[in-house]
């Protein structure tokens, strides 16, 4: 038996003295180095009883530091659970809690608004900040950096990432070690990655994009990163001549053509610009083919599957498709009401299968049942088309998601927040176009008959309790909400009424 990711992505690294990271203050990790320090992790966790299968929920800052813990969890056989840095103590309360995670890492400035939830759900709480200061790596200092290798089947789980729900309950889908390495295996074959190349990496790693998609392809295929806490405009532009490739959200570009100092000369020597996580506007691909001569390959991936969809590398990149399943994964348009394959270029929900496809919900067999189908097709909830050579285009969401500088924003949870508050009777969360973020949130608010709604105290309350990227951007009061004959809220029309809010 043998450990499937870890064996990939790390052990072969031995003895490599090449770079891996390209740190901000100039310094960088070789490949043996991470590998020791992963090593060192690894003891770090058994030392404070972690076993295999245990769940580490993680809600620190991106650093090196960071990257060799999910490295160290993996070889010795832990369950790696990252959680957006955004979220509040009453978030973070439900997801360790759901987890029954054995050990809970967090920044030292917020152990002591956390210490009561890892108490009450009986796990151990140590710090680590995005310097790499904390008492998890004091102890993971004082570690040999060589450890045993934990056995694991392609079947175990690698990790837990949760995603939001509809019904405001967030899911946690089980990702397992074939389903990341089958992934990696398939990006590196797609997007030509190669040793000689690095990858700028300005991306959050509490997300699958940073995490499973862009630095799993470089450790599969041996390059380098450089490795950005987050990204920045004046910190990319001068990395941007150290890089052969750049993976971002279309927020990234957007901001990088707002800049003069981006130009065609400043991105001669790149190979590759990858976007997803949102949708890129066609307008967006072509300000950038022009201003660089780079046409963006955009890519379609979910929580629970990674990526499923990719546009070539060498062929055609339609702006507003995210192009062909990749090696090994099927799609297919399907009715709604019925489950039949649609005719070619008829819009359906697209469903996916293949070995990148999740194992499940975390403790939630019948929305597993409900979502992942027997014969292995996954119900993405996305509607769909495929013409007819074969390009899938997203035409929209189903469930209302709304995806807000690449993240996945679920209305039903910010709606029952807001029917809490003083003087709200209803509500309705919708996305509006917005030139950078690619949507963003508009919240409708029915007053109670006779109230005055203090819009200034409800976004005090949002404040205090959800995430940031998780806040509307606009409130807007309607003396109600309009309905079907069936009394259902019709969304459409109020993104309709609110389509040019954020026009420039």
């Amino acid at each position: 038996m043998s450990n499937p990711l870890f064996d990939a992505l790390f052990t072969t690294h031995e003895g490599r003295d090449t770079p891996f990271l390209h740190l901000l203050d100039g310094t960088t990790i070789s490949h043996s180095e991470f590998l020791g320090q992963a090593a060192q992790n690894t003891n770090a966790l058994r030392s404070l009883g972690v076993q295999p299968g245990d769940r580490v929920a993680v809600h620190i800052h991106k650093s090196p530091q960071a990257l060799a813990l999910y490295a160290g969890c993996v070889q010795s056989g832990a369950v790696f659970l990252p959680l957006n840095t955004a979220y509040t103590p009453a978030e973070l309360e439900y997801f360790v809690g759901d987890s029954t995670a054995a050990l809970f890492l967090c920044d030292p400035q917020e152990a002591d608004d956390l210490a009561d939830i890892a108490s009450s759900n009986g796990c151990v709480l140590h710090t680590l900040s995005g310097d790499g200061t904390g008492s998890f790596a004091d102890l993971v200092a004082s570690q040999p950096t060589t450890a045993e290798t934990v056995d694991r089947g392609e079947n175990d789980l690698a990790a837990l990432l949760y995603t939001s729900g509809t019904t405001g309950r967030s899911k946690g889908a089980m990702l397992t070690h074939r389903n990341l390495l089958s992934n990696a295996q398939s990006l590196v074959e797609c997007w030509q990655f190669t040793a000689d190349d690095v990858l700028l990496h300005a991306l959050p790693i509490f997300h699958s994009h940073g995490l499973f998609v862009a630095t799993n392809v470089m450790l599969l295929a041996g390059g380098a990163m450089i490795f950005l806490p987050k990204f920045d405009v004046d910190t990319v532009l001068p990395r941007l001549p150290e890089a052969t490739t750049m993976m971002g959200v279309p927020t990234f570009y957007t901001r990088l053509l707002d800049d003069a100092r981006f130009t065609r000369q400043a991105t001669g020597h790149m190979r590759l610009f990858i976007s997803g996580s949102a949708p890129l506007l066609a307008e967006t691909h072509q300000r950038f083919e022009r201003r660089t001569g780079h046409r963006i390959l955009e890519r379609y991936g979910m929580t629970e599957t990674s990526m499923n969809t990719s546009n070539p590398y060498e062929g055609e990149r339609r702006a507003g498709t995210v192009g062909f399943p990749l090696p090994g994964v099927e799609v297919k348009v399907c009715s709604a009401e019925t489950g039949a394959e649609m005719a070619q270029g008829e819009i359906g929900v697209l469903e996916v299968r293949g070995p990148n496809v999740f194992k499940g919900y975390w403790q939630m067999p019948e929305k597993t049942k409900e979502e992942l189908k027997d014969d292995g097709f996954f119900i993405t909830g996305d509607l769909a088309r495929i013409d007819a050579d074969g390009y899938v285009t997203i035409v929209g969401r189903g469930k209302d998601l709304i995806i807000s500088g690449g993240y996945n924003i679920y209305p039903k949870e910010i709606e029952l927040f807001l029917d809490d508050q003083p003087g709200v009777f209803e509500s309705a969360v919708v996305g509006a176009p917005h030139p950078d973020f690619g949507e963003s949130m508009v919240a409708v608010l029915v007053p109670e008959p006779g109230a005055d709604l203090d819009l200034d105290v409800i976004e005090a309350a949002l404040r205090s309790n959800l995430a940031a990227f998780k806040r509307p951007r606009r409130f807007e009061v309607l003396d109600e909400l309009p309905r079907n004959a069936m009394g259902k809220v019709q969304k459409n029309e109020l993104r309709k009424q609110y389509e040019n809010l954020f026009a420039g």
